[in-house]
């Protein structure tokens, strides 16, 4: 395990390395970029072009985050999902999935409950995982407190519990990423969740390391990319992201809707994944999490009109998991 040094380094930095922007390549200073073969080129995009996958956070988590996940979905508003499989909304969310097979729903590996009013424990048996569970019975509310609690037999313990889980269901998930970013807090729960990825032939959230303009990009930025990590994921042999971002924040919906647009501008070619976490208005909504405006907001933009003909005016292409690991397949 890390030292608590190092645990909390990681704990603290690993969020702000999923949730903020970091281009896949800097340009140099004639302003030309150096010569690297984007993941969107790999699948057989064109190499001039922004490819887009919006991706939904948390369905699952309640039963407003589903309705406004499945809202962008039936209305081809979004390209891909994915849900939590300890949260009381689950079974829902995996029982639409499998009545709209069209759909991309991936799952969201959960080893943390952030809040204080909505809560959810493991899905593995809580005596045969006690490192991932509080004294109230729930998981860890932070990342640094499963880091410094779990043990990595733990962690893989309850990911395939919660594969296992949505198997059992029924339903085979079409991706797998991690919630609060949890398993690139650990080099050794990195390696739990992309040797699952590859075991259960499932495509994980997974950033392209291989070229070293990325690396300086996020080492320059504080950001904890160790030699293991980088050979980690060097070796994972399923497709990568280019760049990962989410959708930003804004003290109103105009704001947020410009720094989106701000945001969208900057991309530079390759395969972009920009997430966010759906959730219609309401007063149990409002109790789960502070963040509620923001999360409506996030549903109102997809749907806006303005917002899909800026899309257009861009010139964007959207793709999904699904269509990734068909074109790499192939």
């Amino acid at each position: 395990m890390l030292g608590k040094h190092t645990t909390k380094l990681l704990a603290g930095l690993i969020v702000i390395f999923l949730f903020s922007g970091c281009g896949p390549r800097e340009s140099s200073e004639s302003g030309a970029v150096q010569e690297h073969q984007t993941w969107a080129e790999k699948l057989g995009f064109p190499s001039d072009k922004r490819v887009i996958i919006f991706h939904a956070d948390d369905m699952g988590m309640c039963d407003e985050a589903n309705e406004g996940t499945i809202f962008l979905m039936e209305n081809n508003l979004i390209q891909s999902a994915a849900a939590m499989a300890p949260c009381p909304a689950y079974e829902d969310a995996i029982k639409w999935a499998i009545d709209n097979p069209e759909a991309d729903i991936g799952i969201h590996l959960t080893l943390t409950n952030e809040w204080s009013t909505h809560n959810w424990g493991p899905v593995a048996d809580p005596d045969e995982v006690p490192g991932l569970v509080n004294p109230d019975g729930n998981m860890w509310r932070s990342v640094q407190e499963v880091v410094m609690n779990a043990t990595p037999e733990e962690v893989e313990k309850e990911l395939r519990a919660q594969i296992e889980k949505t198997l059992a269901m029924g339903y085979r998930p079409d991706h797998m990423d991690t919630h609060m970013g949890t398993l690139y807090a650990s080099n050794d729960f990195t390696e739990i969740y992309l040797r699952l990825a590859e075991e259960y032939r499932i495509p994980a959230m997974v950033i392209d390391f291989s070229d070293p303009e990325v690396v300086d990009g996020f080492k320059k930025s504080g950001y904890p990319v160790s030699e293991r990590l980088i050979e980690l994921i060097e070796n994972y042999s399923m497709p990568k992201l280019d760049y990962f971002s989410s959708v930003p924040k804004g003290n109103t919906y105009e704001e947020l809707r410009e720094n989106f647009f701000e945001q969208i501008r900057s991309l530079k070619p390759g395969l972009t994944e920009i997430i966010f976490h759906p959730q219609v208005e309401s007063e149990y909504g409002k109790t789960i999490t502070g963040s509620w405006q923001q999360r409506a907001w996030e549903v109102e933009l997809f749907a806006d009109p303005v917002v899909k003909q800026f899309f257009k005016d861009e010139g964007l292409l959207f793709t999904n998991w699904r269509e990734i690991m068909e074109r790499f397949d192939s």
